[in-house]
């Protein structure tokens, strides 16, 4: 558990650490400040206030969590503080609703480690929910070295204000180098929340990462300027560097079931009555019959190419040949060819199936940035000079109303053909 200290010789009795405690466990003898330890939930906020570093915090013994190094509680402050090489850790927050992890996370571990390694450092997965602990050897199994746990039932349902504090009681003494999560929609309040609270940069909707050799900085690449560019951004002052990725940009890494690690477990250290916000229900949202846009193995895409919403149709016929379903480009979507939940892009969704059809697709950053990392990628555009073709795997410079019934009729015809060879044998 963590706990605050003071310094009696560095405190100056400036008591700007007493209105920012939120449990009144701060008060002034003597003119200087001392805890009242049983009130203390070593929230960290005082530390954060403090202009001498008379506070600390540090962590207890126990759970077998180590006690943090000597200087710990640096988290957000300047690079300066950060700890060598040795010392560095890569974390991701691995998110979970309900029980049931996002995949995301998993995606995140694997591109975690390769970061750590390239730091020399370790890689450490971050839970926090209620009955959680049997996710723990999952994590480790996809990388990691150490599992930062609490388990508390405060956080059986996420609020920003319960996971927040669960996060920062965490980064502040054991001050990682890098925390990433996913881009989705409580990967983005927290993120932006942790970020505030530990007066550090965050980079949203990152497409790439990875580790300048030489100055060791976590390079986040992210389209900018409305997707015209791409641009790499640095935290060059601040620690940790945080980064946001959205689901499917980062490929699944392989599950080692031996690997081993570390649980380091915490407490909260915040009660139901701390916290402002309560759950009254949850509804679950799930598509009818639909496999969702991004598990599907197989999408057959159109843009403004296809030329009207009946135009669709055909490329229907190639993705129910194939098993496969229908998406668009946004601008698609913007007509009303496709419905929003099917758009493919920086402002739709990330997919990484194994086979993707561009049809009528320009190739504009936007859309590249959703769908470039497809195992496949084939393009079918009359304008052999579209930027399309520079990502794909197979390009067919032709008219999509010619050339894609003709691979839904190859695609059944081969099809019946190994079906009346099953049939026979």
């Amino acid at each position: 558990m963590a706990v605050v200290k003071i310094s009696k010789a560095k405190c100056i009795g400036c008591e700007q650490c007493l209105p920012v405690c939120p449990t009144g466990a701060l008060k002034m003898e003597n003119g200087v400040a001392v805890v009242i330890a049983e009130l203390c939930n070593g929230c960290g906020e005082c530390v954060a206030v403090c202009p001498t570093e008379a506070i600390l915090l540090s962590v207890e013994a126990g759970a077998g969590a180590p006690a943090p190094e000597a200087g710990a509680e640096a988290a957000g402050k300047p690079a300066e503080a950060a700890a060598g090489a040795e010392d560095r850790q890569v974390w991701v927050f691995v998110e979970q609703t309900e029980g049931r992890p996002a995949g995301v996370s998993w995606e995140l571990l694997g591109k975690g480690r390769e970061i750590a390694d390239a730091l020399g450092g370790q890689l450490a997965a971050v839970m926090l929910g209620h009955g959680v602990r049997s996710f723990t050897q999952k994590a480790i199994a996809y990388g990691a070295d150490l599992v930062y746990l609490i388990d508390d039932p405060v956080l059986a349902h996420y609020r920003t204000e319960a996971y927040l504090h669960g996060m920062v009681s965490l980064a502040r003494p054991y001050r990682p180098e890098v925390i990433l999560l996913g881009a989705t929609t409580m990967g983005r309040d927290l993120a932006g929340a942790v970020a505030t609270k530990l007066e550090t940069g965050l980079t949203a909707d990152c497409t790439g990462l990875s580790i300048d050799p030489q100055t060791k900085l976590l390079e986040q690449t992210r389209p900018a300027y409305g997707g015209n560019i791409m641009a790499t951004i640095l935290c060059e002052q601040r620690r940790p560097q945080m980064a946001t990725v959205r689901p499917r940009v980062m490929a699944m890494p392989r599950e080692d079931e031996g690997r081993t690690g570390r649980v380091i477990e915490a407490s909260l250290g915040l009660t139901e009555a701390q916290v402002a916000t309560r759950v009254l229900a949850y509804a679950r949202e799930e598509a009818a019959d639909e496999v969702r846009l991004e598990d599907a193995e197989i999408i057959v895409s159109g843009g403004r190419g296809v030329g009207s919403a009946e135009g669709f149709s055909v490329l229907q016929e190639l993705a129910d040949a194939l098993g496969g379903i229908v998406a668009g480009s946004r601008g698609a979507v913007d007509v009303g060819w496709v419905p929003p939940h099917r758009q493919v892009g920086q402002t739709g969704k990330t997919v990484r199936p194994k086979v993707y059809f561009a049809c009528g697709i320009s190739g504009a950053i936007q859309h590249l940035v959703g769908m470039q990392t497809a195992d496949v990628i084939v393009a079918i555009n009359s304008d052999p000079e579209a930027p399309i073709f520079k990502v794909a795997t197979y390009g067919i410079v032709g008219d999509l109303f010619q050339v894609v019934p003709a691979l839904a009729q190859e695609v059944r015809a081969r099809r019946g053909e190994a079906e009346l060879k099953a049939a026979a044998s």
